[in-house]
């Protein structure tokens, strides 16, 4: 019970995070802007639906290891991925280029992108 209380407060706290990156930052919608902004070394953190096909999602895993990036897995289908980005059609893969006002690169779990360079 408590494992599923803490689940739900974790995926509203990626949604509000993603919500603000919508509204004031940068990011690409897509398997194919997504590979773009991975071959070109933009993308900040990826964030995969759960229900994204094995072979798609591993193949963005590689090019984000190559591109040292952050990928995280939301929990939640691409519907549900969809609708947190404030949009109504399904949303398989998303990109975030530049996170704006949001935090969401430093709290991601599984997010190491944003070292410092002096």
């Amino acid at each position: 019970m408590v494992a599923a209380k803490k689940l739900k407060k974790s995926n509203e706290s990626i949604n509000a995070r993603l919500a603000l990156v919508m509204k004031s930052g940068k990011y690409c919608l897509g398997y194919k802007q997504t590979l773009k902004t991975l071959r070109n070394g933009k993308s900040k953190l990826v964030i995969i639906a759960n229900n994204t096909p094995p072979l798609r999602k591993s193949e963005i895993e590689y090019y984000a290891m190559l591109a040292k990036t952050g990928v995280h897995h939301y929990t939640g289908n691409n519907n549900e991925l969809g609708t947190a980005c404030g949009k109504y059609f399904r949303v398989c893969t998303l990109s975030i280029t530049d996170p704006g006002d949001s935090d969401i690169i430093r709290t991601m779990p599984g997010a190491q992108g944003g070292e410092p360079t002096a």
